[in-house]
């Protein structure tokens, strides 16, 4: 997008404040209008009040009592325009927050796969607030110094027009400026963007794996990774700021030189009697004032593009995709039939399929097993149920209906999920278990807990099931974090379950108190496991063995190993040390 489209989509989201806009206009206007009738009355001050002969005929609580009421209007407008200038701008900051965090929370998985949670972290927080640089501060900016310089030069044009003509010969000289470095800006500010980023995401993988930097003894490693992004980002912020110096000093040579010859001229003018001591004072006064905004005006073109390249990150996520939902077939309670009917599925980028004509069957409330080594398809498979992607080829039907014609959340209303990597919030222990239901059941969630083995370390807590758990449950140890996830899955109460390594974590002891409460609810639900360790899928209803994105081998645990295949070598290999 150019800088003029990117401008005014910016300034869509500043549009639904217009009342707030218009009083600000309306502080700013009469802020600017208080400054010029400040320098006005320098004029009569000093060829009245500061005149002995004058003052015999004028009061001199006159223009005191004028410039007091003067302050007062200045003191309101100020506050006025400062108040409503910040609520502006924190409330469309706010509300672009929170259409990035929609939108993102909507993106599909593919989104997240390709994307680094560092650099998503730094859009929302940092990108989100440079984005305002180029909205509602620029325009009130903007608005405030473009109506001092008017006035301003009012106040010179009513002194003596010719003396203020020479003032404008000072525009050509802004514009070239602003000019010559706003490419340089622009490409500046979106290398600072895509540095702070970088920064994001290295201090996120730096202290989410401190446990791996840590046992593996690379401190000194991240030092250096941390060190080269934070130079790098210091180098752009230094051209950043040799530029906008070097425009700025420009600007103010430009100013000084201008300013030099009008008092030049000024002062012979005023020699010459045909400039009075008050108005030469209230002429120079209003010029001198008038180099304030006229440097803020300088600035802005900076802060411009800082916040156009910060827009353009920003609205290139809001304009990718959200995740498609074209269905439109309601689901209460599905029965639990799934069929995969030659299935195809590669992910982008990758080299080669992960799953190749797959084709089964599973009924209603059977366990089904999926078995084979890393990079099979396993966890491929049980990813495309709750549609995290679509098929490349072929069709999954739920009840005998594709996915695809379910309504996304109805379909995923069907599943609950228990993964190897345990995800828990920093929250209170019921609203993990009873996580998405805005009004938790605190008996299920109780009897959730207790089918889960959890109650017995839950009700040790300080305050039992309203305990913080910190982030990702760190005050727990991995079976307990194990067991919690499982009572989330045992308060859905959902028809299809899908247990990735669901006792992976835990003891001996607490394995076999899971792998029962386990049992006896897959029983009524249709259940896919995928499983590392064979010692706990024996009792499923069928284990299908995928290699390379195949099924090619199927059938219960006994049938599987009188066969001699790749089951039975796989599981050779596990139990050749007992």
């Amino acid at each position: 997008m150019t800088n003029r489209q990117l401008y005014f989509r910016v300034l869509q989201h500043i549009k639904p404040y217009w009342p707030v806009i218009v009083f600000n206009m309306v502080c700013l206007g009469l802020a600017a209008a208080v400054d010029g009738a400040m320098s006005l009355l320098l004029k009569p001050l000093v060829d009245q009040n500061l005149k002995a002969e004058a003052l015999a005929t004028t009061a001199a609580w006159v223009i005191p009592a004028q410039i007091f009421g003067l302050a007062v209007l200045r003191m309101a407008t100020n506050f006025g325009n400062e108040y409503t200038s910040n609520w502006l701008t924190t409330r469309v900051v706010c509300d672009l927050r929170d259409h990035m965090f929609t939108r993102m929370i909507n993106m599909p998985v593919r989104f997240f796969d390709q994307s680094s949670v560092g650099v998503l972290l730094s859009r929302i927080t940092n990108d989100v607030n440079q984005i305002m640089l180029a909205g509602a501060q620029i325009m009130t900016t903007f608005i405030r110094d473009s109506l001092s310089v008017v006035i301003f030069l009012g106040v010179m044009l009513y002194h003596d027009w010719r003396l203020t003509l020479l003032c404008i010969v000072l525009i050509p000289g802004v514009v070239i400026s602003i000019r010559l470095v706003g490419k340089r800006q622009r490409r500046l500010a979106r290398e600072s963007q895509q540095g702070v980023g970088e920064m994001t995401r290295t201090l996120d993988e730096a202290f989410s794996g401190q446990r791996v930097v840590k046992i593996f003894g690379g401190q000194r490693y991240e030092q250096q990774r941390f060190a080269k992004v934070n130079n790098r980002l210091r180098h752009v912020n230094v051209k950043q700021t040799a530029t906008s110096s070097l425009n700025s000093s420009l600007i103010m040579l430009l100013i000084g030189a201008t300013l030099a010859v009008i008092i030049y001229f000024a002062s012979l003018r005023a020699q010459d009697g045909e400039l009075t001591a008050g108005a030469f004072v209230s002429f120079i006064t209003a010029m001198m004032m008038m180099q304030a905004p006229l440097k803020s005006i300088t600035k802005l073109n900076e802060q411009l593009h800082k916040g156009l390249a910060a827009a353009e990150s920003v609205f290139g996520i809001l304009d990718q995709d959200v995740e498609r939902d074209t269905g439109n077939r309601e689901l209460v309670r599905a029965e639990g039939r799934l069929d995969f009917d030659r299935v195809v599925f590669g992910y982008a980028g990758g080299e080669r399929n992960a799953l190749n004509d797959v084709s089964f069957a599973i009924a209603p409330g059977e366990s089904v097993a999926l078995v084979g080594k890393s990079g099979s398809g396993k966890t491929t498979l049980a990813n495309l149920l709750p549609r995290f992607y679509d098929l490349t080829q072929g069709e999954i039907r739920l009840d005998g209906v594709p996915l695809q014609d379910y309504r996304l959340a109805d379909l995923r209303r069907q599943f609950a999920l228990v993964s190897q990597d345990v995800v828990l919030f920093n929250d209170s222990v019921t609203a993990n278990i009873a996580y998405g239901d805005a009004a938790p059941d605190h008996a299920r969630v109780r009897a959730a807990a207790e089918a889960a083995f959890a109650l017995e370390f839950i009700e040790t807590m300080p305050q039992g099931f309203d305990t913080e758990l910190g982030e990702n449950g760190v005050r727990l140890s991995g079976g307990q974090r194990q067991r919690l996830a499982i009572a989330r899955a045992l308060y859905k109460d959902a028809p299809v379950l899908i247990l990735d390594e669901a006792t992976s974590a835990l003891d001996t002891e607490s394995e076999r108190k899971v792998q029962s409460a386990l049992e006896n609810l897959m029983k009524s639900r249709t259940t896919v496991v995928i499983a590392h360790r064979l010692s706990t899928i024996e009792n499923v209803d069928r284990i299908l063995v995928l290699r390379e994105g195949q099924v090619i081998e199927s059938g219960r645990h006994a049938d599987l190993l009188a066969q001699g295949g790749v089951y039975t070598q796989m599981h050779a290999a596990q139990f050749s040390e007992g």
